[in-house]
């Protein structure tokens, strides 16, 4: 099994050894873990990964692994047997949540249950109330609506009623390093372009040499100079996860653009739409964040916006409190929008979605019109147009 796994993180491009896979083999051997799939994650993690780089790679191969199995015929019962489902939950549960599973029969029930339903299942299924699949009112599967199930594989919309959720995805940081695929995207930045000699004097001064050197009957007199850099001051708000997976090596080439072209460049990450607070560091977004209110005070007017993403979600995610599908806002997310656009009159969105899906999705419509027309495609053209409304 662990063989299997070796060769998915390989393909995946994770720089895993053999020697490391002997060592979690070792490691396995000696009861560094047993029977629970988080501490096994863990492990795994610590032991095949030396790059925290490489986490968001080893947390898709991983989850290829063990829950892209479209097969259930005994599989997911190898996968995860009686004992580690009946440990997780004696582990887990609240007195009052092992009440609420009662109308299965308890807790023996629900497991004979899940293992007939194991049998029983020939072939995926989506939707329904009895088979084991996304969807539906099942208490097994994915993406469902029953208050107490077993969640297996993450195809559907989470309901956040499994007893046990068997993966955590984490975004990672987009790689500023990122080799671009085409100049063009640098050339298209550089639109936005307004120079200034500022710093120290560490350029030389030719003319200034010649001169001054001229002066001192040929003495030599050298000259030095602040460099001339792009005084542009652009403040880079990047959508992270969800639908943007789709668009990582886009946002990575245009993050590693802006890098090079712009000297003052600040940069933070939201999901879906920004609301109280962004992050630096996807890897500690629930515990290191910034308020948006510090944001819009620190970074004054004069700082050209940019925000990344495609603008793709539910139209409550903007318009309503509570409409974040990772925590409770207080206020709704087109509020803050709003004081984005007064404390900032350059102001652009940037979407990678084709400009011809934009009227399919109400979100993005609704997006579009808080930034005042101001969303342009990920594309030369549309990079060039929003770089010339920021230079105006």
């Amino acid at each position: 099994m662990l063989l299997n796994l070796f060769n998915e993180l390989r393909a995946a491009r994770v720089p895993v050894s053999l020697r490391e896979l002997l060592d979690l083999i070792e490691a396995l051997k000696r009861r560094v873990v047993f029977a629970d799939m988080d501490e096994f994650y863990f492990l795994a993690r610590t032991v095949l990964v030396k790059d925290e780089r490489h986490f968001d790679k080893f947390d898709r191969a991983f989850g290829a692994y063990f829950h892209g199995l479209q097969n259930l015929d005994g599989l997911l019962e190898a996968l995860i047997p009686e004992d580690w489902l009946r440990r997780e939950f004696e582990r887990r549960l609240s007195a009052e949540e092992k009440a609420q599973i009662r109308p299965l029969g308890g807790l023996d029930q629900l497991l004979e249950t899940f293992r007939k339903r194991l049998e029983e299942q020939k072939e995926r299924h989506a939707g329904g109330n009895k088979w084991i699949g996304t969807g539906g009112t099942s208490p097994f599967g994915s993406g469902g609506y029953h208050p107490e199930g077993i969640r297996i594989g993450d195809a559907g919309e989470r309901q956040g009623k499994a007893v046990k959720v068997w993966e955590r995805r984490e975004y990672r940081n987009l790689d500023d390093q990122a080799e671009l695929g085409t100049r063009n995207l640098k050339m298209a930045l550089r639109r936005l372009r307004r120079f200034a000699r500022e710093g120290a004097p560490e350029e030389l001064d030719l003319d200034a040499t010649i001169e001054h050197t001229a002066r001192d009957a040929g003495l030599l007199d050298i000259r030095l100079r602040p460099q001339r850099r792009n005084a542009v001051k652009l403040l880079l708000l990047l959508d992270i996860g969800g639908s943007m997976d789709f668009h990582v090596k886009a946002c990575e080439e245009l993050f590693s653009a802006c890098r090079t072209e712009f000297k003052h460049l600040e940069h933070f990450y939201f999901h879906n739409f920004v609301y109280e607070a962004v992050w630096k560091n996807n890897r500690r977004r629930q515990s290191e964040t910034t308020a948006t209110h510090d944001l819009l005070h620190k970074y004054g007017p004069d700082y050209k916006v940019v925000f990344v993403g495609d603008a793709t979600m539910s139209p409550y995610e903007i318009t309503q409190i509570g409409g974040s599908v990772e925590h409770w806002n207080e206020e709704a997310g087109y509020l803050w929008m709003q004081r984005f656009r007064e404390t900032y009159p350059k102001l652009i969105w940037i979407n990678p979605t084709p400009r011809e899906f934009w009227e399919h999705s109400a979100s993005t419509r609704i997006v579009r019109e808080l930034v005042g027309n101001r969303m342009y495609p990920l594309t030369l053209a549309g990079l060039e147009d929003g770089m010339r409304f920021l230079a105006k």
